[in-house]
Formats: structure tokens, C-alpha cells, sequence
């Protein structure tokens, strides 16, 4: 039987926030300039999407919102900022699924990825798209699978780094199909994907926002993507879960979080006005173009995400072996 894997997507366990379901941003108004913390560097989609969203929340808000970049250490400095602020809703920023990873993955990870957040809204998913040279005689997901099972040498599949979801997506399609792959990190989607048009690696597990202007220019083949449901970027591009392996699922999300303790008004007020904006037609396709699908809802449903990711992906990390090594 093959295994059922999943990472996103379906209600699970929970934890305690500050807001509730919600309809009404409540009273509560930032007093002063508020920061919007990206752990990652300008240019990356993390900090792309923050800047769409930072000038409508300003506008909503009535006051500055600075978008903050605080790279480094796989996104746990620019994070460990936002869970060591004041919690008085001026500060606020993004987390992305290395979050639950570096838990596992980070010796002496210096907060817990849980308990030490107030979680506020999911605001996208960015599937991981399976593609192959295209050079490549392969062009399915099926005949994928069959090459590996017949050659005498492991698939190689390329990544963003070791805990990234380009990373698991392949580890848990080794774990699901039980073909042979090697894992080939990289410092970065762009050099991995560049190997991969090349043909010096098989295959990647693609970030949609990296990887689509490759698939639309005619230098990679897609074969099928991670998300639970075929993708409105690639609509003719199957799931794995439907053909190779049912129930598999991963997506590499994106969400707001605040430090503990934060004052359940603010929370109220930055779910809804986050929810309004991204619901908005414009924006969800300028999301859309940056590969990138608007999720939205209340910030229990996005705390149940991290938590049930923190412990889906720990199963993933012991199961494959995976160190930061």
C-alpha cells in the first residue's frame, strides 16, 4: 500500500490565538509606523508579496507599513525578530514552510516554532512543480517513475537547499514511489534550476515562481505539480496525487505571523484587512502571475497549519534521514 502523505491543507490540530473567526476588522489602530518583517533578501517572492501587500495596508490602516528585510540563517534571524518584539501589533511579518523545518533541522533552535508565535492569516500557496530538462525523453509523471525503477543509477533531483520544500517534495516522492534518487542541493533555486535546463541534473521539484517562466519558455517540461489540486498557472499539468502516488501533497506557504502575546484587537483587525485585500481580483492575479494562490481565512485555521506541518514534517525528516550535514 503506498503511503498517504500529506504536509497542507486539511483541518487538524490546533492552537490557542488571540482571534477569531472573522467578518469585521475590530477597533483596534496602529499608533505608529508598523514594521513588516521578510526573513528572506529583496527580490524573492516572500518579499515580492510583502510589497504588494504593505502599501494597501498602509492605506487601510492609516499609518506606514516598512517592509524589513532580516535575511540570514534560512529565515530564523528575520524571524526570531518578530517573536522577540514588543507585542503590541506594530510588528508583524512572514513566515514561509522552512519555519517547521528548521525546527527539526536547527540545533538549538532558539524559540519554539508554535507557542512562540501568534499566527494571523495564510496568505498563499506556491506549489513545487516536477520538471525534467526538456531534452528530456521523459514526459510524464508515470514514465518518470518507470525510469527510475529500470537504470542502474539513482534519479537525481536538484533543490533550493537541504529543508526547503523543493527539497522534501522530492524526499517524499522517493519515500512514496520507492525509486532510487539522489538528493542534489544547491544555495538557491536559481543555480539548481540552471543545472536542470543543462541537463547536469535529472529533475527538480520546482518552486512555481522560479520555475514557470522556464516551463512557458520551452527550457524545462513540467510533469506534475505537488498542491492537492491541479494549479490555475498550469491547468493541463496533472497532480502527483492523481497519478502516481494518491493523497501526496505538498506546497510551500506563505503567512503572517506576530510575537506571542499579541492583543487580540490587532489580531482581528490585520486578519480581516489582509483577508479584504487578497480577496480583491487584482490582487489575487498579480498573486497569480508570481505563481502563487491566494488562501486566505481566520488565523486559527493558518496556527493549525504550522502546527500539524511541524509534526508532518518531522515524520518526513526522520523517515528520509535528513540532517542539515
Amino acid at each position: 500500500m503506498k503511503r498517504r502523505v500529506l504536509l497542507a491543507g486539511l483541518p487538524g490540530a490546533t492552537l490557542p490565538v488571540a482571534g477569531g473567526a472573522l467578518s469585521q476588522p475590530a477597533a483596534w489602530a496602529p499608533s505608529r509606523t508598523m514594521r513588516l518583517i521578510v526573513p528572506w533578501p529583496p527580490a524573492g517572492t516572500t518579499d515580492i508579496v510583502a510589497r504588494m501587500l504593505a502599501p494597501l495596508l498602509s492605506e487601510a490602516l492609516g499609518q506606514t507599513v516598512v517592509v524589513e528585510n532580516r535575511a540570514g540563517a534560512a529565515g530564523l534571524i528575520g524571524t526570531e525578530a518578530i517573536v522577540r518584539a514588543d507585542p503590541d501589533g506594530h510588528v508583524f511579518g512572514f513566515i514561509i514552510s522552512t519555519h517547521v523545518a528548521n525546527a527539526h533541522l536547527v540545533r538549538q533552535h532558539p524559540f519554539h516554532p508554535v507557542r512562540d508565535i501568534t499566527p494571523l492569516i495564510w496568505v498563499v500557496n506556491v506549489s513545487n512543480i516536477l520538471v525534467v530538462p526538456a531534452s528530456s525523453p521523459i514526459r510524464s509523471v508515470q514514465e518518470f517513475v518507470e525510469e527510475g525503477r529500470r537504470r542502474s543509477r539513482p534519479i537525481a533531483f536538484a533543490s533550493a537547499g537541504t529543508g526547503t520544500s523543493t527539497h522534501f517534495s522530492g524526499e517524499m516522492f522517493r519515500l512514496g514511489t520507492g525509486i532510487p534518487m539522489q538528493h542534489v542541493p544547491y544555495r538557491g533555486g536559481g543555480p539548481a534550476l540552471t543545472d536542470v535546463i543543462a541537463g547536469n541534473v535529472d529533475a527538480m521539484f520546482g518552486n512555481a515562481t522560479s520555475t514557470l517562466p522556464h516551463v512557458r519558455g520551452g527550457r524545462l517540461r513540467p510533469l506534475a505539480v505537488t498542491a492537492g489540486r491541479r494549479t490555475a498557472h498550469l491547468p493541463e499539468v496533472p497532480t502527483v496525487a492523481e497519478t502516481v502516488l494518491p493523497g501526496f501533497e505538498i506546497a510551500e506557504w506563505y503567512g503572517l505571523i506576530g510575537p506571542r502575546g499579541m492583543p487580540e484587537a490587532a489580531v482581528r483587525r490585520l486578519n480581516a484587512e489582509v483577508n479584504r485585500i487578497i480577496g480583491q481580483p487584482a490582487m489575487r492575479a498579480r498573486l497569480l502571475e508570481q505563481g502563487a494562490e491566494v488562501v486566505g481565512g481566520t488565523p486559527e485555521e493558518f496556527g493549525a497549519l504550522v502546527a500539524r506541518d511541524l509534526e508532518k514534517i518531522g515524520e518526513v525528516i526522520r523517515a528520509a534521514g535528513i540532517t542539515m550535514d
